[in-house]
């Protein structure tokens, strides 16, 4: 019998899988090969796979096992469920071989003085490129004391005959036999004292590559990957951190609402104070921190990766306590399904979208396991929380839904392996939600995921990667919405010919401006609501500067480093009046459409402090996260006059034309905008043409108004007459000209037609480019 059990973790590399498995060999690599890259990893060591099996023979368990895994049918639930507690207890009541023992007891008291250790789970064939064994095996925390130690490494050996393991190994064609386990002992991280969370090198949803994504929460990290809590979500640029900027582009107060500590000798989950729920769980200079620890395991793996994390609240350092392949973007690289959805109806309940799908059937509200023969193939499962014991029945749901969770936690995890649609963190789905009802799960329209009344209609395109010729133009996006922007930036594009404000202000932000700068004159209710919005932000005006620039930036990180030309705020004073608080401060106009609104709007004693607010975020932007991609544009320009101050203004906020490459350009939606053109480009450098407001002013039409609406046509000969003049004066000037209407979207001919009449660039909705690039490609 062997008696090489125990290699300390500094000793293992990645050429050790098979004796120690992909999580601990995992760990050995990082600790010999980036510790001095700055990656922190407590230290430990592991029992080796032969360990296992000389255990399972000492205690003559093999045969055994096999015997009793052998005739198992794993879709029979209750006979699974039975096999695997038998086999369990077998091994939880064997004894250790002696070597064994002794070789634990040793190791263990070279860590320390009775220290407290993690012991954690690797199984041999664990994070294999094509397979993802998260979660499946047992990890235990706190264990102190030689005696425990042995009670808990016979307890992971146990965990491998978990019932979801088991099945696991039966639907991805792994023997039983062929797998081992391995005990990783690695000194404890105190985060019950601070947080933890989860890390993915990209981010999960789209795929998208260049940003690191970090979930947070407070207390011992197994909140989060069960996902027993909402956490904090951070999004971190890479190619801008590696140039020395603070690329935190995103941050997303989660709820936090319970957190995992240690009392007692014990772990209990306990509720988290409220004043640490309003707060971030990381500052800045930790997720920064946490994001190059990220990018050097990415570097050396060469690959995505899925990392765990830990916080350690007696000393503030920040370690990586796993690190394994990211499996389910990695598999999925090459061709994109796009789910579209057709009809709309009643939201019955939102939360987090997992995955861009959508799916449609029947609730079955199930609050265990144990009620999993309820759920029928093509169902839609709706439960508390997830975790590993429930995948069995999951693999049968067109869709999940769940009251608790984030996107790092077992249900989402499990779903995008699954490739079906989950909505995590709804908050009461399980009793909003009717067992029986017939719903529609859609999670294909940004980071919100709805659960619609009844079943909608949608389709799916697929998106084959294809290599497309260049057009004659460049083609760019009009994109608005910063929770899509990942997705869209993997379409062919030259950029953002057209980013909006206004669904930034609307829907990350929803409070009015000016009430933000008088938030002390506010009643006590908009307080309350002012500061629950704000919550996590230093004040109400940093949140709204802060808010806002995370939106510009997020678009600013997606199409990096192509341009992405911001259009400054231009809401009509109705809507600015449908913000919290914004009924105080905006004027009721017959016309909206055609009063206080762009240009005049920003010049106006009125607005002029809440346009400074719009400055200061885009000057961030751009100096301060180092986004110089980022251009801006002035909406709705009536006069030259307008124009010239406008540009002042800019300038007296640190947005100078020309200054650190900054361009401006101008709206071209006025009849008076080409009638004077070159006057107004004295001020701006270049044109981009907003088809649809030129088109209403030069014909006379409210395109809102369905008695006349049928006349509106962009094509019309007098709107082609001023497009025609527009884009020539921009050329004799060498300007840029550009437009960013619907038009071209909506019309292949006008697109060919603009495109003989020498336009720079057309800018088009998000799922017309393709279509467009590849018929102006001909052209």
């Amino acid at each position: 019998m062997s008696t090489d059990y125990i290699v300390p973790l500094d000793a293992l590399s990645m050429a050790d899988v098979p004796l120690v498995g992909g999580k601990n060999a995992s760990l050995g690599e990082m600790i010999r090969h980036l510790s001095g890259a700055g990656v922190k990893v407590p230290g430990g060591f592991a029992t080796t796979s032969q360990a296992f099996w000389d255990f399972l023979d000492h205690n003559g368990l093999r045969a055994r096992i096999d015997a009793r895994l052998a005739p198992l049918d794993v879709a029979d639930v209750t006979a699974l469920a039975q096999a695997g507690a038998e086999i369990r207890a077998w091994i939880e009541a064997a004894s250790l071989p002696p070597a064994l023992e002794t070789g634990l007891r040793t190791a263990y008291a070279g860590l320390g003085d009775t220290v407290s250790v993690a012991v954690r789970s690797s199984a041999t064939a664990e994070d294999l490129p094509d397979a993802s064994f998260a979660g499946q095996q047992e990890t235990y925390l706190h264990v102190r004391g030689a005696d425990d130690v042995l009670t808990y490494v016979k307890k992971v050996f146990a965990s491998l005959y978990n019932d979801r393991a088991i099945a696991y190994r039966v639907h991805h064609g792994f023997a039983h036999a062929g797998v081992a386990l391995s005990a990783g002992i690695q000194r404890m991280v105190r985060s019950d004292i601070a947080c933890s969370g989860v890390l993915f090198t990209l981010d999960t949803e789209s795929g998208f590559r260049d940003v690191v994504f970090i979930t947070a929460a407070y207390g011992l990290g197994e909140t989060v990957v069960q996902g027993s809590v909402n956490p904090d979500e951070y999004y971190v640029h890479k190619p801008m951190l590696a140039q020395g900027f603070p690329a935190v582009v995103r941050r997303e107060l989660g709820e936090k609402a319970t957190r995992m500590v240690w009392r007692d000798g014990t772990t209990v989950i306990e509720d988290t104070p409220p004043e640490l729920r309003r707060q971030f769980a990381l500052n800045d200079a930790e997720v920064l921190e946490l994001a190059r620890q990220a990018m050097q395991i990415e570097r050396h793996y060469g690959r995505p990766m899925d990392v765990e994390w830990a916080k350690d609240g007696e000393t503030g350092e920040l370690f990586i306590v796993q690190a394994r392949p990211e499996t389910v973007k990695a598999r999925t690289a090459g061709s994109t399904e796009r789910y579209v959805l057709k009809g709309t109806g009643e939201v019955r309940i939102s939360g987090r979208a997992i995955g861009q799908k959508i799916g449609a059937g029947i609730v079955r509200v199930i609050a265990s396991p144990a009620e999993m023969n309820h759920v029928q193939p093509g169902d839609i499962l709706v439960t508390d929380m997830t975790d590993p014991d429930w995948e069995p029945v999951m693999k049968r749901a067109a869709a999940i839904v769940t009251n608790r969770g984030g996107r790092t936690c077992h249900a989402a995890i499990v779903a995008r392996e699954l490739g079906i649609p989950a909505v995590v963190g709804a908050g009461n789905a399980t009793t909003v939600l009717k067992d029986g009802e017939l719903v529609t799960v859609s999670c294909a329209e940004g980071d919100t995921g709805k659960v619609y009344a009844g079943r909608l209609a949608f389709e799916v395109e697929t998106l084959a990667s294809e290599t497309l010729p260049e057009p004659p133009v460049k083609l760019m996006m009009n994109v608005g919405n910063p929770e899509r922007a990942f997705e869209f930036a993997q379409i062919p594009n030259h950029g953002v010919g057209l980013a909006r404000l206004e669904f930034i202000i609307a829907r990350m932000i929803g409070v009015h401006p000016l009430a933000l700068l008088d938030y002390a004159g506010q009643t006590p209710a908009l307080r309350d609501e002012i500061d629950q919005r704000t919550a996590g932000y230093v004040d109400p005006v940093s949140f709204y500067v802060d808010k806002l620039a995370e939106g510009i930036a997020t678009l600013a990180a997606a199409f990096w480093p192509q341009p992405v030309i911001v259009r400054l705020s231009d809401f009509k004073s109705n809507e600015y009046a449908n913000l919290v608080g914004g009924e105080r401060y905006e004027p009721k106009e017959e016309n909206p459409m055609l009063g206080l609104r762009g240009a005049a709007r920003y010049v106006s004693t009125m607005f002029r402090p809440a346009f400074e607010l719009e400055c200061r975020a885009l000057k961030k932007v751009r100096e301060t996260l180092g986004f110089s991609n980022v251009e801006v544009m002035i909406p709705f320009v009536r006069t030259v006059e307008e124009c010239a101050a406008v540009a002042g203004l800019l300038a007296d906020n640190g947005l100078k034309r020309g200054d650190h490459g900054l361009r401006l350009i101008m709206m071209c939606e006025i009849p008076s905008n080409v009638l004077l053109a070159e006057d107004f480009l004295h001020y701006v450098d270049g044109f981009s043409i907003g088809s649809n407001d030129l088109t209403q002013l030069t014909l006379g039409i409210d395109r809102d108004s369905g008695l006349v609406a049928g006349g509106f046509d962009e094509r019309n000969p007098a709107v082609k007459k001023l497009l025609a003049e527009a884009i020539a004066v921009c050329r004799r000037q060498g300007k840029y000209v550009g437009i960013c209407g619907q038009g071209p979207s909506d019309h292949p001919d006008l697109a060919d037609w603009l495109v003989d009449q020498g336009i720079g660039s057309i800018s088009l909705n998000p799922d017309t480019v393709v279509a467009t690039w590849r018929r102006l490609a001909s052209h």
